[in-house]
């Protein structure tokens, strides 16, 4: 018999002439059964309301006669979402459909963006429905008697699963989790507390709803529901005409701006994806350059502009008042914006699950087509391309590996429990412990840190300042008002270079860009910025004044983090057409169109098949020179280099340069290097010794150093100062450098400290993708060709190395010419230029 929940929803779907699909019924069942678990459906599917109507359905059959009536029932439902721009689309769905079933109910968000205001409103009165961050769940434990506010919770769902797991944000997440499950009305433990997670496809689907539920959640209360649904994907390569003049080196990728262009006048509206802030700039300053016509229906995104002018931006979008936007991962997530039905991505997104995500901007509702373009930047990136679209046809995504021991958050999520109303260590542990990321903490790690926070460990107990947390008969609680509002303004694990907040001499607001940057500007110089010309006045309390510029040229703001590597899964896949290249087999686009580079390729070296491991050797005038092609990644070839260049000085003492990309590495001396010798050793490959040769190989004193910077700002050890007075960068990276001494010199099993360099090895160097890569060369051919010059795999690893810190008074792209004109061997065969942008365009650094 249907329940009468169940009858008001079908009646909404008759009415909005909608079809229900086969996974929402089958949420529906399982939501109403009790079951909690993980939703895997597409973006554009209907997913919000998957769970969100058999939520209102459950309360509907429990107040069947007054439901229409029944107010003011307390917090309900928590919808956790990694973005705040996710929270407007979603409380304007979720108050639609309460509208048009009768439902009294307020939906409300609660994140960085809400005002003082509405945040102490939500404290005298709840809403049914409250949309909310990590960051923002964590703030509302740190309340005063918090239990309150969760008493009636019957279920909390976390959106874009797959984009906190694997991050501090997730642990955030589990941690929140682990109190709200303990704190249930609803029963002891789980009771008849429901938590669901949504989640686009990744790799490790099944894991992910284990890091999600937690150790103590029972297997039988477990759904899985899958979407299965067939989403039509038109996935495309721009290629550019003369792929023997087309650049071999870069990441902006302008020549193709024409050909983007006609891609954009056909259709509706078009999204153009960028993988870095800097890019977006430079792509929108080009087409406005080129494309006057434009101005008006053409606007930005990225994560550094000003909050209302993407609010601006994803309005105008829903208002089908837009043509293009020129954006970064800031549109990747869930944001409904029904009139985009084209989307470019402008160099490769290096993940296949990235790139699906970005795809599924176009066609954003059920049934429709998701067109995406991909556009290569450099030549080699067509294979990329073809790559990509060979992975989404196999259903190759990458896995999203849940992040352990991260004692950081720990720290911070125990001294905000000690800021609200106080916790017990015994149970506090135990429920610490039920979830995934703690699952292995130790009781006597665990004491560690109740030491840290109130004594300040073995190092600091000389200083009041790290003395937080006091003890009250068994009850840990922080009594300081200055140490609660300095924790509260803390919370938080996103970390980033400080900011500086650029403004108009008239007022108004355009966004923020990095300090260092800001340092490197005089009074009168121009840059480029939210899309404008501007000229830079001063700084003043951290905000740099500018007016308007009227100049062509000027500088673009670079951002930290800009470069991603390719993932594991899409380098496989580029092994694999690689070695299809090599057997000549030509069965994509991209592959054809490559056809003149692969040539070239095999005159001068040779093509790798699958069996095979490529190494070019070579001499210069700049040395001797060895090229290694394990097309596993920027991260992993870093440590590939370093330890390999460390094998190979333990038979001749040398000194090597550096320069990798994604698809190789270069070793350079002024000395011959003994290649031979050391491939006849079996250990040049071998994962025997490894960490030992990493920690010979490479400063890993100084790549723990960056990481702790970020664990020592989340656990609290430094304060970034209070809103509109921030401490200086410098002042920072002094503070916490040393502490990493101190740790370091006089306590060396600190957690924190061990926690850098575990970082460091996993995130910094990949270290467990640089052992699977180094078993798998072991076992292959290894094909040492000497060359007269550098091959089309060569040379971009080599334009590479011309970003290096260097003193010279030479421009990049004279130095690339220079380099193409030092190894032609006539002027018929002069390589490729390297940069594609637009004249006038200036950059601080790199391609």
């Amino acid at each position: 018999m249907i329940s009468k929940g169940e009858q008001v929803i079908r009646e909404w779907y008759r009415q909005k002439n909608w079809t229900q699909f086969a996974f929402q019924k089958e949420m529906a069942d399982a939501y109403l059964s009790g079951f909690s678990g993980l939703l895997n459906a597409p973006t554009g599917s209907g997913k919000t309301f998957a769970l969100f109507l058999p939520f209102l359905a459950d309360f509907i059959n429990k107040h069947p006669e007054n439901y229409t009536t029944q107010k003011n029932n307390g917090l309900l439902m928590l919808w956790i979402t990694p973005l705040r721009a996710l929270t407007n689309d979603i409380k304007k769905a979720m108050q639609e459909v309460c509208n048009d079933i009768g439902l009294p109910w307020t939906i409300l968000t609660r994140t960085g963006d809400t005002s003082a205001a509405d945040k102490a409103a939500l404290k005298k009165k709840l809403p049914e429905v409250l949309l909310t961050t990590p960051e923002s769940l964590h703030l509302m434990l740190a309340q005063k008697e918090y239990p309150k506010m969760f008493q009636n919770l019957q279920v909390v769902v976390i959106d874009e699963w797959h984009e906190l797991l694997g991050t501090k944000r997730g642990v955030q997440v589990e941690l929140g989790l682990s109190k709200l499950k303990t704190r249930s009305p609803l029963g002891e433990g789980w009771g008849g507390l429901r938590i669901w997670g949504i989640s686009a496809t990744i790799g490790n689907l099944e894991q992910a709803a284990e890091v999600l539920l937690g150790n103590d959640f029972p297997a039988e209360r477990i759904k899985m529901v899958r979407a299965n649904l067939d989403k039509k994907l038109d996935i495309r390569s721009v290629i550019p005409e003369n792929i023997e003049n087309y650049s071999w080196a870069g990441h902006i990728g302008v020549k193709l701006l024409p050909q983007v262009m006609e891609i954009v006048a056909r259709s509706k509206t078009t999204l153009i994806f960028t993988n870095t802030r800097s890019q977006s700039e430079i792509w929108y300053h080009a087409i406005l350059d080129n494309y006057p016509e434009y101005a008006g229906v053409m606007a930005m995104h990225h994560g550094s502009l000003d909050n209302e002018l993407r609010n601006w931006v994803e309005q105008a979008l829903h208002a089908e008042a837009l043509k293009v936007v020129v954006c970064t991962s800031s549109l990747d997530l869930g944001v409904d914006f029904r009139p985009v039905d084209t989307v470019v991505q402008v160099g490769s997104p290096k993940g296949v699950a990235r790139f699906m995500q970005r795809a599924g901007r176009s066609g954003h509702h059920p049934g429709a087509v998701s067109r995406a373009y991909f556009v290569p930047t450099h030549s080699l990136e067509l294979l990329e391309g073809a790559a990509l679209k060979q992975a989404i046809k196999q259903g190759v995504f990458e896995s999203r590996d849940p992040m352990l021991l991260t004692m950081d958050v720990l720290i911070q999520y125990m001294v905000t429990l000690a800021v609200s109303d106080g916790f017990r260590a015994d149970e506090l542990y135990s429920e610490v412990k039920s979830t995934f990321a703690f699952a292995d903490l130790r009781r006597d790690e665990f004491n560690q840190l109740l030491d840290f926070i109130t004594n300040g460990g073995k190092t600091l107990a000389q200083y009041d300042e790290f003395l937080k947390v006091e003890i009250e008969n068994g009850l840990y609680k922080v009594n300081s008002r200055r140490v609660a509002m300095r924790h509260r303004l803390s919370i938080g694990t996103i970390t980033s270079e400080l900011s500086i907040r650029v403004k108009w001499l008239s007022g108004g607001s355009l966004g923020t860009i990095e300090e260092g940057f800001v340092a490197k500007l005089k009074p009168g110089n121009t840059f480029w910025f939210a899309g404008r010309s501007l000229e830079f006045i001063r700084v003043k309390e951290m905000t740099a004044y500018v007016k308007k510029s009227n100049a062509k040229k000027g500088l673009i703001p670079s951002w930290a983090g800009g470069r991603m590597p390719l993932s594991s899964q899409l380098s496989a896949v580029f092994r694999d057409k690689l070695d299809e290249v090599a057997h000549g087999i030509e069965q994509d686009i991209e592959v054809k169109a490559l056809k003149p580079l692969f040539d070239l390729q095999a005159q001068l070296s040779h093509l790798p098949q699958r069996h095979e491991f490529l190494i070019e050797s070579f001499k210069s005038r700049e040395g001797h020179h060895l090229l290694f092609y394990p097309f596993e990644g920027r991260l992993v070839h870093e440590g590939m280099a370093s330890l390999l260049a460390y094998r190979i000085s333990k038979i001749k003492p040398a000194s090597f340069s550096i320069a990798m990309n994604d698809y190789g590495f270069e070793l350079l001396t002024d000395e011959d290097i003994p290649i031979e010798k050391a491939l006849e050793d079996v250990a040049f490959f071998s994962i025997e010794n490894l960490l030992d040769d990493i920690q010979s190989s490479l400063n890993s004193n100084e790549m723990a150093r960056r990481r702790f910077r970020d664990i020592a700002h989340i656990g609290g050890l430094v304060f970034t100062g209070y809103p509109g007075q921030p401490v200086k960068n410098k002042h920072l990276q002094a503070s916490t450098s040393l502490l990493f001494e101190v740790f370091n010199e006089y306590e060396p099993d600190n957690l924190l400290v061990r926690q850098a360099y575990n970082e460091a090895l996993a995130f910094q160097l990949e270290e467990f993708r640089l052992r699977a890569a180094l078993q798998r060369i072991s076992t292959q051919t290894i094909v040492l060709k000497t060359i007269e010059r550098p091959t089309p795999f060569a040379f971009p690893i080599m334009v590479d190395s011309l970003g290096r810190e260097r003193l010279t008074t030479e421009t990049m792209e004279e130095r690339i010419a220079k380099l193409a004109r030092n190894y032609a061997v006539d002027d018929t065969e002069k390589l490729p230029k390297t940069r594609n942008r637009k004249p006038g365009i200036t950059r601080k650094k790199g391609f």
